[in-house]
């Protein structure tokens, strides 16, 4: 069956974005309930975010429960809908998204409310709560803005506060058996909702009185208007992360993804109570998931998806009580399997030199510090437990490792900030900048990156006001001012976009009627700059009298607020005091730590005789200090840090085994690092001469690593290797992958079918794959050619885990088979041979004659293609008479669109052209999914060389048989059957791809 979108998505930017069926995609025709996750982000985005794999994998694992994806479509994609009348929908069985028994939306930012309106509206929901009276879908949100979603209440039925792993699969079911009893008319809508709402913690704003708080003005939440609904919603907490183990399983992405790793959540919550961070208070408690547990799912990822890289993530990633054994474990596990690792939310304050070492031989080129604010005042007004020396000793400690790029973050705008406080920030980045400069020189880069503060609900700056977006900007200039000096780059966020988002962040429900205007006034993806327009908001807030200086000044500590209705919790009394204590610059010590301490211990030697008080302030959240100081011990344990690490300086690097085969030439010191022994022997060549001059010992050695990548370049480089000369079609959803998407997810099969893939060398080492002829965005093949080359392996053993003189050449039919078995559809394979190229040490030592590459061999490529309707029937005589017209003629001129406009003689690059038709023509519709028209296609041999080629809409516009210029117009159908060794006269019939004949086309 052809996909609703066949006909218009090669229009749009990224078509994959559209078409799913992704490695690790679940499609279930049978369920009882059926749950459509709708990101209201771009696909790019939403593929990264680890909430919607954790919930897509927990859903689908309940055999009842049917659960697909939805992302917002980008604003060319919506034109081409709308214009059609077409509905949004899911990836995974194209239904659209009005079908399904729950409708989830994940609420990660308040910019993204536009989109949610237009997921509705695209998805035939209608837009509000009031018009959805019978069984029509359940428009359920969730995640951090969920907990403040009163300016988007009349559009939602119901917001999941907290964490969803254990209430999410039963509340989905029973929400599906309440559907179907309205369905019936056993029960209305409300009562249905009424009756979730006693069971599970769902904020049903439709069951709630409003009122307007006398002190504010505001609109709040009142009592509940049905007895089953709470006064107070409380939020599902889950207390042991490890009865959910993180997913392995996600779907792999066709199209490029903003983060393309097995990132794993290694934890959940954070112990340092900055007072502007609304996750870091409502996902409290701390709980980490185990060492174990950990390794498991990353590894697991790893080997299933077949990614080159990895991840930890957390709220603060250095605060997980056992981060630098598990880093040195799973780095060696990484490195031997080719996998590098990426550590984020890494705040480098206190970080003992034992992991900044470990995490020198990784590919991650900077480290990020986040200081928050440029004074001491102004860190203490955010509870951030550190000083200025603190900066300046890990700056040291990072620079002298190697590392030349350092990351700053901070924010302006916080209360009782002076303009003095604002230049503290430049300041703080230039003495960073000094430090680097003496460690690595003119290489040294830092970043100062400047967001504006938004107080959030549910935290201690709830009650503060926002810098108005004249003061953002005011700021942002003097910032630009100071910022002048080489090797220091400034960012800092659109003011307008920031000035929203502290709107809508803490506003009420009268917003409501704003946000539905603006988004039929056109807006779209507000977080995004290129997009995002300022005037639509503030059209639409004056239009409905909304006065934006109300939402963004004091509000006083006695007012109600517009989530008080909504339990995060925290004690009332904990945020009001911190807030108290922000005013008055007095810091708070983290809790879950002995007081002073930045990082855990990370051995037992040092935390077994450690039983001092751990900090705690009652904030309300149920914390077993006990229990949580045996656990970290247990993890250590597990880890087999037993001894304190000796003291030691910079990382030295010794040896090819510390390389990085995911290294991109960045600031890591595995780049730039080398050893005592290789200077000697490079002073020792060079005739015992002294050293030339050197700024400092990170330079020294930039010589002999620069060396030894370009000669290894990887792990397990100079291996022995085979060359595997696969066939394989490409059509369906594949036909749409662009040529480095292509690349990838060759690359990745390759892996998660434990193909050990031959590197390039250098800097940026590549897998050794050679195509054929580029094909077009969206055009289909039956018959395309990669030649790869794949280290020696020990059949049944993985390939990290023998050693070079236990390797065989793999058999081609092996080959085949464990690629086949984990490629995604529309990757077809058909056959695999072994070649030998030039270059191989088999035909260096002239044992076997060298085979052409595919560059040389390929001189042809055969197309397949249907004319576009006319109204006239295209049977075998017209095309046999439009085809003898064309060769007769000596050039076929057609004029070339695009950036470099020209005229092509198409007639030049064709070799041939004839008809195919009957049971011929009806296998190639078949195979590439094509209505059948009226039985018969061309079929055209046009040059692929040196000499340049032609594209198959050219040859179709040359044929005659493209269809209008108006680019909605129904167009011919373009595909590719093979490609020619060479230049042969076209076979009398169709025939499979036979390169040893010379004659190869792709067959049916």
């Amino acid at each position: 069956m052809r996909h609703p979108y066949a006909e218009l998505v090669d229009r749009v930017a990224k078509p994959m974005r559209y078409l799913g069926g992704e490695y690790q995609s679940v499609v279930k025709a049978e369920a009882e309930a059926r749950v459509c996750l709708a990101f209201p982000d771009v696909y790019d985005i939403g593929m990264s975010h680890l909430g919607t794999k954790i919930i897509y994998s927990l859903l689908n694992r309940d055999p009842r429960i049917a659960c697909e994806r939805a992302f917002s479509p980008w604003t060319d994609m919506e034109a081409e809908l709308r214009e059609r009348g077409l509905p949004l929908i899911s990836l995974e069985t194209q239904r659209p998204l009005h079908e399904f028994d729950v409708l989830g939306i994940s609420l990660q930012y308040e910019l993204t409310y536009t989109n949610v309106l237009n997921l509705l509206d695209l998805g035939g929901v209608p837009l509000r709560s009031a018009a959805r009276t019978g069984a029509e879908t359940l428009v359920l949100v969730g995640g951090p803005t969920a907990s403040h979603p009163e300016p988007i209440a009349p559009f939602i039925d119901a917001a999941f506060i907290g964490e969803a792993e254990e209430l999410l699969p039963p509340l989905v079911l029973a929400w599906a058996a309440l559907r179907r009893e309205i369905a019936r008319g056993a029960r209305t809508r409300i009562d249905a909702l009424a009756e979730l709402a006693s069971r599970f913690p769902l904020y049903v704003p439709a069951l709630y009185a409003t009122e307007t708080d006398e002190a504010t003005g505001m609109t709040v939440v009142g009592a509940p208007l049905d007895p089953r609904a709470p006064a107070r919603i409380s939020r599902a907490m889950v207390p042991d992360l490890d009865k959910y183990p993180f997913p392995s399983d996600a779907p792999v992405p066709y199209a490029e993804a903003v983060f393309e790793r097995a990132s794993v959540e290694i934890a959940r919550g954070c112990t340092e109570g900055c007072r502007f961070c609304q996750a870091g208070m409502i996902y409290r408690p701390v709980r980490e998931r185990s060492p174990a547990s950990i390794a498991k799912s990353l590894l697991d990822g790893v080997n299933k998806a077949g990614y080159e890289e990895t991840g930890l993530t957390c709220l603060s990633t250095a605060d997980f009580s056992s981060i630098t054994p598990l880093v040195k474990q799973l780095a060696g596990e990484l490195r031997k399997r080719g996998v590098s690792m990426s550590v984020a939310s890494l705040r480098a304050y206190g970080l003992n030199e034992d992991l900044l070492d470990e995490l020198a031989l990784t590919r991650i080129s900077g480290l990020t510090f986040a200081p928050e604010a440029g004074t001491q005042k102004m860190r203490d007004v955010v509870n951030k437990n550190v000083t200025e020396a603190h900066v300046e000793e890990s700056s040291r400690r990072v620079f002298s490792r190697g590392w030349h790029r350092l990351k700053l973050y901070f924010m302006i705008g916080l209360p009782t900030e002076e303009d003095d406080d604002v230049a503290g920030i430049v300041e703080t980045g230039q003495r960073m900048l000094r430090i680097g400069r003496e460690y690595v020189g003119r290489r040294a880069e830092v970043t100062v990156s400047v967001s504006s503060h938004v107080p959030k609900p549910h935290t201690p700056l709830q009650w503060c006001a926002q810098d108005p977006e004249v003061e953002i900007r005011r700021k942002q200039a003097l910032l630009r001012g100071a910022a002048r000096e080489p090797g220091l780059r400034l960012k800092h966020h659109h003011s307008g976009i920031s000035f929203i988002e502290g709107v809508l962040a803490r506003g009420d429900r009268r917003l409501a009627d704003a946000i539905e205007a603006v988004w039929r006034a056109g807006a779209r993806f507000d977080g995004w700059d290129e997009v995002f327009e300022l005037e639509r908001w503030t059209a639409a807030f004056a239009a409905h009298g909304i006065d934006t200086g109300a939402y963004m000044g004091t509000r006083p500590i006695s007012a109600r607020l517009p989530w008080d209705h909504i339990d995060v919790g925290l004690e009332d009394g904990f945020l009001l005091g911190e807030y108290r204590k922000a005013l008055k610059h007095r810091a708070s010590p983290p809790c879950g730590k002995v007081a002073g301490m930045l990082i855990h211990h990370t051995n037992l030697a040092d935390a077994e005789p450690d039983r001092r008080k751990l900090v705690c302030y009652d904030c309300g959240v149920a914390c077993d200090l006990s229990k949580m100081r045996e656990d970290r011990l247990v993890a250590l344990r597990s880890l087999g840090a037993s001894d304190r690490p000796a003291a030691r300086g910079p990382v030295t690097i010794v040896g090819d085994a510390s390389l990085d085969v995911s290294e991109r030439g960045g600031g890591s010191p595995a780049e730039h690092g080398g050893d005592g022994a290789e200077r000697a022997a490079r002073n020792d060549r060079d005739g015992g001469a002294a050293p030339a001059p050197r700024k400092n010992a990170a330079e020294a050695v930039n010589d002999a690593r620069r060396e030894r990548v370009r000669k290894a370049g990887h792990v397990g480089a100079d291996a022995p290797y085979a060359t595997y000369r696969i066939r394989f079609a490409k059509v369906g959803r594949a036909a749409f992958l662009g040529h480095l998407d292509l690349l990838r997810l060759l690359a990745r099969s390759l892996r998660r079918a434990d193909l050990p893939l031959a590197m390039t060398r250098g800097f940026s080492p590549k897998p050794r794959i050679s195509f054929g002829p580029a094909l077009g965005l969206g055009v289909p093949s039956l018959g395309e050619l990669i030649d790869v080359d794949l280290e020696h392996a020990v059949p049944g053993r993985p390939s990290w885990d023998f050693g070079d003189g236990e390797r065989v050449e793999l058999a081609a039919e092996d080959v085949l088979a464990r690629l086949a078995a984990v490629c995604p559809p529309g990757i077809e394979l058909a056959a695999c041979t072994i070649v030998r190229l030039g270059g191989h040490p088999l035909v260096l030592a002239g044992a076997v004659p060298p085979a052409q590459g595919l560059g040389k061999l390929i001189g042809a490529v055969d197309l397949a293609l249907q004319p576009a309707p006319d109204g006239m029937p295209h049977d075998a005589a017209r095309l046999g008479r439009l085809a003898a017209a064309f060769l007769a003629k000596p050039e076929v001129i057609v004029e070339r669109t695009g950036p470099k406009a020209r005229t092509v003689d198409v007639r030049a690059h064709v070799f041939a052209v004839d008809v195919i038709a009957g049971d011929a023509a009806r296998s190639v519709c078949a195979a590439l999914d094509w209505p059948e028209g009226d039985g018969a296609l061309f079929r055209a041999r046009i040059a692929a060389n040196s000499d340049g080629s032609v594209k198959p809409h050219e040859v179709a516009r040359a044929l005659g048989v493209w269809g209008a210029d108006d680019p909605r117009a129904h167009h011919a159908l373009v595909a590719r059957l093979g490609v020619v060794a060479g230049h042969e006269p076209l076979p009398a019939q169709l025939a499979p791809v036979d390169l040893r004949r010379g004659s190869e086309t792709a067959g049916t």
